[in-house]
């Protein structure tokens, strides 16, 4: 039997030289690496007490949705600055070739809310640090953070200490 790493197609030097980009559309364009991946998320979730489940733009979405749909929990989209139509908050992080910024809807957390976050990939932690500056200053609390994948050369998981953090495939390099 297959195993979810099996699925991801590793393509050197992009998008640049020495680089291995691991392309998560190879699970999506098939749907038995699709359910097992779906399948595997929520498993690590299924346990756990929380209430919503946090989708940053754009491939947590595609992961998040269907756990949050098949847990029967609230979904809540991160997006990308100037996205969402009602108020906001907002949070601007840095990347490694500049800054971006994110926003959710202020009235999708609410004090005491019990938050996961399932996202594709976490590389650096920038984003998912973001989000949580976010979700706990509206009063939300991060039970969990669940990736698809992890780059663990980059050193993500240092700027999430002191947050539970799950990865169901682990690169060793960046």
């Amino acid at each position: 039997m297959k195993k979810l790493e099996d699925y991801v197609v590793s393509i050197p030097d992009f998008p640049e030289e020495g680089i291995i980009f691991r392309d998560v559309t190879s699970i999506l364009e098939d749907a038995k690496a699709l359910h097992m991946a779906i399948d595997q998320l929520q498993e690590k979730i299924e346990d756990i007490d929380f209430d919503i489940v946090i989708g940053p733009e754009s491939r947590g979405f595609i992961f998040g949705m269907p756990v949050a749909y098949n847990l029967n929990k609230a979904f809540v989209p991160v997006r990308k600055k100037g996205k969402l139509p009602c108020e906001t908050a907002s949070m601007t992080y840095e990347l490694e070739y500049g800054v971006a910024e994110i926003e959710i809807h202020k009235r999708s957390i609410k004090p005491g809310d019990r938050v996961v976050i399932v996202d594709d990939l976490m590389a650096t932690g920038g984003t998912i640090e973001a989000i949580i500056k976010l979700i706990e200053g509206l009063g939300g609390t991060v039970v969990k953070c669940v990736f698809l994948m992890e780059l663990m050369g980059l050193n993500g998981r240092q700027k999430l200490e002191g947050y539970e953090v799950e990865s169901i495939i682990q690169y060793p390099g960046n």
